[in-house]
C-alpha cells in the first residue's frame, strides 16, 4: 500500500472511529460534549497539516517531488477540508484567554471571530478544499508547487484570522 493510501485510510479510520463514538454518546446525552467535537476536530486538522507536511517536505530544495504521492495528500486534504467547518458547533465557542488550565487536547484554540463571522469560516474552508483540489489536477511539478503555495496561503490566512495562540 502506497504511503498516501495508508495516511488516507488512517484518517478515515480515525473519522470513522470519531463519529461512532460521538453518535453513541449523542444517542445517550443527545449531543456530543463539546470537549469530544474540539478533541476531534483537533484530530482532523492534525491528519491535514500531516498530509500538508509531506507535501511541503518533498518540496524542498533537497526534497524528492513524487507528483502522484503529492496529488494523493492534496487530495486526502481536500476531502478533509470539506468536513472541518463542520466540527465547529457552536457549543465549542468556548476560549478563555489567560487559561492557565488549559488542556491542549479538548480545550479550543478557535478565535471567538470564528463564530460571528462564520460564513467567513466556511467560504474559506472550502475555498481552501478546492484549491487542494486544484493541486490534485496538476501534471507538472511547477503547476503543482504554485497549487500548494496558494493553498499555504489560504491556511495562513484563516489561521490568522480564527485560530488563538496564547
Amino acid at each position: 500500500m502506497r504511503a498516501g493510501w495508508a495516511g488516507r485510510l488512517a484518517a478515515a479510520a480515525a473519522l470513522c472511529l470519531l463519529a461512532a463514538a460521538g453518535a453513541a454518546l449523542a444517542q445517550d446525552n443527545a449531543a456530543t460534549p463539546p470537549k469530544d467535537t474540539i478533541f476531534a476536530r483537533k484530530i482532523l486538522m492534525g491528519a491535514i497539516d500531516t498530509n500538508m507536511d509531506e507535501i511541503e517536505t518533498m518540496l524542498l530544495p533537497e526534497g524528492k517531488l513524487d507528483l502522484a504521492e503529492g496529488r494523493e495528500h492534496a487530495d486526502t486534504i481536500s476531502i478533509m477540508l470539506m468536513a472541518f467547518p463542520h466540527m465547529f458547533p457552536p457549543a465549542t465557542n468556548q476560549w478563555k484567554p489567560n487559561d492557565p488550565d488549559r488542556d491542549p487536547a479538548t480545550d479550543t484554540y478557535a478565535s471567538p471571530d470564528l463564530w460571528r463571522h462564520f460564513a467567513d469560516f466556511y467560504q474559506r474552508a472550502g475555498a481552501a478544499s478546492k484549491l487542494a483540489l486544484d493541486a490534485t489536477r496538476a501534471t507538472r511539478a511547477n503547476d503543482f508547487r504554485a497549487a500548494i503555495a496558494r493553498l499555504r496561503a489560504a491556511c495562513n490566512d484563516c489561521h490568522a484570522a480564527y485560530q488563538k495562540t496564547d
